[in-house]
């Protein structure tokens, strides 16, 4: 594979092209022109496909995407460019099963194939959501720790004031607030009887170089994950190139982060799909990742659950496991709270559309991770337990599952119960559910059993 200086000097002399140029005259007619030659056509009557030649296609579409447009630098206003060569090479030498945690926490991520009777790697928490002081952040993490036995990795929430103070992107707030959450998280594990499982999502409360590097000094390990992301579509700024700079000299796992947007430069399901897999060659070949972390996101609803999203999370899975070796997550945010019937279906939609596609799950953004404080330990247990369940179900098994699920939500996309609060249903000394959630949860599990989700 190409060395990562290659990479820099790509960033640093590719071809000039101005961000509104690449942006239409370059990656949306590649896209609109490769769904059309590849005849990749969503069909909202089979959120989950069953056709590997669709999937073969997909992927193919994906390849000559990435291989024709590249990805963009905005600081440089160049094009980054891979050869078909050298694109094949990274594919074969891509990782297939990086280690993860520590001790008896150790365990290596694995790629899985659609129907795989492998089981998921599990990576659930909060998902970056905000929690508003450090005290609720050290409660919850700690409630990973003890309240989910299925967690292979725990993603962390971010931490919205510290010591009184909202933090501000930017300013030495973020670096103190970045350094408080890995600390505290470190600690929190270990109350919880878990000390090993990795932070996976690394600092939730960087959002810029200087941030992440800092707060990396002060807990994190080489077997955490640094989360580093694209901008959509296929950006890349010099601050995610200074990251991986750090973790590439640390020796740490990178997880290529990616949120295609249908409804944006993408277009439609089809276009989302596509550029899915393009995103997955740039994880391997530029950002020297140890995985792929994705979650194509409604533009319209600001969520991962919509039937055309299914579809399109569907069949790019399909591809990306079918053809890559490269282990493939993807993250689930539902539109509904905690403690919801919507976002007991949401879940189950989600996760099982995944896992049968061939991935594995990051879950924890409940209410679109926008709203402070609305997440609890359950949600994240329960998407476990039902990616545990649905392991070894067929394509066709699924579908007929998941489209009854989304008849039982589609109609309240756009105006989702927001639930309740951390504290409003669970007991923050505790780290327990209150008694309420304790017998919705039981009544919610009978009801996605009745559906078709073999629960424990």
């Amino acid at each position: 594979m190409i060395s990562f200086y290659d990479v820099i000097d790509r960033a640093m002399k590719g071809k000039y092209c101005s961000e509104p140029e690449f942006d239409m005259e370059v990656l949306v007619p590649k896209i609109q022109e490769l769904v059309t030659k590849y005849k990749i056509k969503y069909d909202p009557d089979n959120p989950i496909p069953s056709d590997d030649d669709l999937a073969d296609r997909v992927f193919q579409a994906g390849f000559e995407l990435f291989r024709d447009v590249g990805m963009y630098c905005p600081d440089t206003e160049r094009i980054l460019r891979f050869s078909e060569e050298e694109l094949r090479e990274a594919l074969v030498e891509a990782p297939s099963a990086p280690v993860y945690g520590e001790g008896k926490e150790a365990k290596p991520l694995v790629a899985r194939k659609p129907e795989s009777d492998a089981p998921p790697w599990c990576f659930i928490g909060s998902g970056g959501a905000g929690v508003s002081n450090e005290e609720l952040y050290a409660s919850i993490m700690e409630a990973y720790a003890s309240f989910m036995p299925l967690a292979d990795s725990i993603t962390a929430p971010t931490i919205v004031s510290i010591n009184g103070r909202t933090v501000r992107g930017g300013s030495p707030l973020e670096v103190l607030a970045s350094i408080r959450a890995v600390a505290l998280g470190r600690e929190a594990l270990r109350r919880g009887g878990r000390p090993g499982l990795p932070i996976m999502n690394c600092i939730s409360n960087a959002g810029t170089d200087t941030a992440k590097i800092a707060g990396s000094q002060f807990g994190l390990r080489p077997s955490d994950g640094w989360v580093i992301g694209q901008t959509a579509e296929l950006k890349f700024e010099f601050q995610r190139f200074n990251e991986i700079a750090y973790v590439l000299s640390l020796g740490g796992h990178i997880n290529a982060e990616t949120a295609p947007i249908l409804g944006g430069y993408c277009g439609g399901p089809e276009g989302t799909a596509v550029i899915n897999v393009a995103y997955h060659l740039s994880g391997i070949i530029a950002m020297r990742a140890d995985m792929h972390l994705t979650f194509p996101t409604h533009f319209n609803y600001g969520c991962t659950t919509t039937r055309d999203i299914s579809w399109a999370v569907s069949v790019s899975n399909q591809a990306i496991s079918r053809n890559s070796h490269f282990p493939l997550l993807v993250i689930n945010y539902t539109a509904a709270g905690p403690m919801t019937e919507m976002v007991y279906y949401e879940i189950a939609t989600a996760v099982t559309t995944t896992v049968v596609s061939g991935g594995s799950i990051e879950f924890g953004g409940v209410a679109k991770a926008t709203h402070i404080d609305h997440f609890t330990p359950m949600e994240p247990r329960i998407a476990s337990e039902v990616a545990h369940a649905v392991v070894g179900m067929t394509r066709k098994e699924a579908n007929a599952i998941v489209k009854k699920l989304l008849d039982k939500y589609e109609g309240t996309m756009k105006n989702p119960p927001l639930g309740k609060k951390y504290v409003e249903c669970w007991d923050i000394h505790r780290k327990t559910p209150n008694s309420d959630y304790i017998d919705f949860d039981k009544t919610m599990r009978k009801e996605l059993i009745d559906l078709g989700i073999p629960l424990r």
